[in-house]
C-alpha cells in the first residue's frame, strides 16, 4: 500500500483527491499497487471539496506532513517559488519521499538543485508533468518520448489565460483591459493576473523545458520576457488584416551563439499550426533532428485536466519509472548558454502614428533604410485628427538593426508615439 499525502486542496488539490479515491481501482491497477489518501493539509477544514475526508489524517504544516512517517509519497500543490511549498519539497526528498508537484515557478527558480537532491537521495524522486502545460503530457513526450532526437527547437502558447484574451480581442475588437475585466469575472484570470498577462507563468514552464531540451541548468533568468498588457486592439486588427494572429509565444532555440529563451507576443500566420490555436487551450511543439516536428495540444490548466498530469505522475512513481528529473542526471546538465538577446534574426510588425503629411513616409524609410532593414510591405491607414497609423513588415532582419530603426523613427518629428514591434514566426 503507497500512502499519499496532499498539500493544497484547492481547485487541483480537490480534483486530485476526487480521481484518487473516486477511480482508485482503476489508478491502483496501472500503479500495480494499492494507493491510499493517507493524510492531507489545507488552511480551511471545512470546505467541502466533494469527497470523503473524515478517515484521512490532517495537518497544519505541510513540512510536518511531508517528512511524516505516515505517508510514502507526497503532493505538493500549494504554489509558489519558495516558502511551505519548497521547504515541503525538500523535506519530503530529504525523508527519502517520492514527490508529485504541480509548481513551475518552484523548479523555475529552485530545479537544478532539488533535482540534485532527489537524485542522490535514496528512494526520493522528483515528478512534475503538470507545472507545464496542464494535461498536454509535455514533459514526458519531450523527456523521454525525444529521447533520440538532437532537439533544435521548442515553442508553443503556454498560457489559456493570455491566449483566451487574445482570441476574443481578435472576436470582438475589445481593447486588452476590456478583456481581461470579462476574464476575471469569467474565472479565466486571476485577482491579481501580473504572473499571466506578464508572461513570467508561461517563462516558468518554458524554462523548464529548454532545461530538457539542450540538456542544461533550468535558467529562467535567461528567459526575454514581455507580456501582452501593451498589445492594442489596432495591432490585432492590423495582424488580421495582414493575414496574421498575435499570440503570446514561447521559443526556446539553438543558435550559433547559444540557446535563446524568449515569450513574448508574435505575429503568426492564421493557418500555421500556433496561429489556429484559439481560447485557453494550450499548445507546443517540438522540433527534432530524426523526428521532425511534434505538436501537442490540449487544456493548459483546470482542475481536471491538471489532476490527470499529477496522478500520471503518482503512477509513475509508484511504478519506479523515474528518470533524472531534467533528462540527464543534474551533475551532466551543462551551464546555461545564453544567446544575445539582440542577435536574432526574423520578419517584425512594426506599427507607427505617423503626422499625415507630405514626406513622412519618406523619413520613415529613410530611418528604416539607414540601419540596415528592409520594408516587405507597408500599410497606412485612414488618418484621425491628422495622426495616420502605419503598419510594416520587414523582411528578416537582426534584431539589433530593428530596434535601432525603432529609436530613430521615434526620435523624427513626424512620429507621434513610441512605435511598437513584434517578431514574426512562421512555424
Amino acid at each position: 500500500m503507497i500512502r499519499i499525502g496532499v498539500a493544497g486542496l484547492g481547485t487541483v488539490g480537490a480534483s486530485t483527491l476526487d480521481l484518487l479515491m473516486n477511480h482508485n481501482a482503476r489508478i491502483a491497477g496501472r500503479a500495480g499497487q494499492a494507493l491510499s489518501v493517507a493524510a492531507v493539509c489545507s488552511r480551511d477544514r471545512q470546505k467541502d471539496r466533494g469527497v470523503d475526508l473524515s478517515s484521512v489524517a490532517w495537518f497544519d504544516d505541510p513540512v510536518a506532513l511531508a517528512g511524516s512517517d505516515e505517508i510514502d509519497l507526497y503532493v505538493e500543490l500549494i504554489g509558489g517559488s519558495d516558502g511551505v511549498a519548497l521547504a515541503s519539497v525538500e523535506a519530503a526528498l530529504r525523508a527519502g519521499k517520492k514527490v508529485v508537484t504541480a509548481n513551475k515557478a518552484m523548479l523555475a527558480h529552485h530545479g537544478a538543485r532539488l533535482a540534485a537532491l532527489a537524485e542522490n537521495t535514496p528512494g526520493a524522486s522528483l515528478h512534475y508533468e503538470a507545472a507545464v502545460a496542464g494535461g498536454i503530457p509535455a514533459i514526458k513526450a519531450l523527456r523521454e518520448g525525444m529521447t533520440a532526437n538532437g532537439i533544435t527547437r521548442v515553442s508553443g502558447i503556454l498560457n489559456g489565460t493570455c491566449n483566451y484574451i487574445l482570441t476574443e480581442m481578435e472576436e470582438t475588437g475589445a481593447a486588452f483591459a476590456d478583456v481581461l475585466a470579462d476574464a476575471q469575472r469569467l474565472g479565466y484570470a486571476e485577482a491579481d493576473p501580473e504572473a499571466d498577462v506578464g508572461g513570467f507563468d508561461a517563462a516558468h514552464k518554458l524554462a523548464l523545458m529548454t532545461a530538457i531540451a539542450f540538456e542544461q541548468q533550468v535558467d529562467f533568468e535567461g528567459v526575454e520576457i514581455t507580456g501582452i498588457e501593451s498589445v492594442a486592439a489596432e495591432d490585432i486588427a492590423f495582424a488580421g488584416e495582414l493575414g496574421y494572429r498575435i499570440r503570446l509565444l514561447g521559443i526556446a532555440e539553438r543558435t550559433e551563439t547559444g540557446i535563446a529563451q524568449s515569450m513574448r507576443p508574435c505575429l503568426t500566420p492564421r493557418t500555421s499550426p500556433l496561429g489556429k490555436i484559439i481560447g485557453v487551450t494550450n499548445a507546443v511543439v517540438f522540433e527534432g533532428d530524426a523526428i521532425g516536428s511534434v505538436m501537442l495540444t490540449g487544456p493548459g490548466a483546470g482542475g481536471s485536466a491538471t489532476a490527470s498530469a499529477v496522478v500520471a505522475d503518482i503512477v509513475d512513481a509508484v511504478r519506479g519509472n523515474t528518470p533524472p528529473t531534467f533528462g540527464l542526471p543534474a551533475a551532466g546538465l551543462a551551464e546555461a548558454n545564453r544567446a544575445p538577446t539582440d542577435a536574432e534574426r526574423a520578419e517584425f510588425y512594426v506599427r507607427l502614428l505617423l503626422a499625415d503629411r507630405p514626406g513622412a513616409l519618406a523619413e520613415v524609410a529613410a530611418a528604416i533604410g539607414d540601419h540596415g532593414v528592409s520594408i516587405q510591405r507597408m500599410q497606412q491607414y485612414d488618418d484621425v485628427g491628422g495622426a495616420a497609423p502605419v503598419a510594416i513588415v520587414t523582411h528578416e532582419t537582426a534584431d539589433k538593426d530593428l530596434q535601432g530603426a525603432m529609436a530613430s523613427i521615434d526620435a523624427l518629428a513626424v512620429s507621434l508615439a513610441v512605435p511598437v514591434s513584434m517578431r514574426i514566426v512562421t512555424t
